[in-house]
């Protein structure tokens, strides 16, 4: 028998409704606003010292396109949706049903830290509290 690998989501839930996110994911009617963010943050995230970790991601792929890879996980997409529809300050709620990759933990510190605000992870393993570039599983 053949395993398959179960298909990482993202859920966010805004004013009462649910937005699920996969990885690369077009299918949001917000989407060009969402990806518009992502490369805002990006700029935003790499002025303070983030670099996308590139060496995990996946072999044989030139550098750009594994931060382009990298770029559209479903957490980050659901980050996104979350700072484009809710006011400054307003924490961020997401749940993920795989364990976040290191990228995705290290960005989102990033994130947490340039747009000043509480994103709140819940992953396969734990919750995960990000403010002012940190988090609460020290890294796990």
């Amino acid at each position: 028998k053949k395993m398959m690998k179960t298909r990482g989501y993202t859920l966010i839930e805004l004013d009462e409704k649910v937005h699920t996110f996969r990885a690369g994911d077009w299918s949001h009617p917000r989407s060009s606003e969402i990806y518009k963010m992502l490369e805002k943050l990006a700029g935003k995230m790499m002025e303070v010292g983030y670099r996308a970790a590139t060496d995990l991601a996946l072999h044989d792929v030139e550098e750009e396109e594994k931060e382009s890879m990298l770029n559209v996980h479903s957490e980050k997409l659901a980050i996104a949706l979350g700072l484009i529809s809710t006011e400054p300050g307003t924490p961020i709620r997401i749940i993920k049903n795989l364990r976040v990759c290191l990228d995705c933990h290290t960005a989102t510190k990033f994130i947490s830290k340039v747009m000043h605000r509480l994103i709140i992870v819940r992953d396969a393993n734990r919750f995960h509290h990000f403010t002012d570039g940190s988090c609460s599983c020290g890294d796990y």
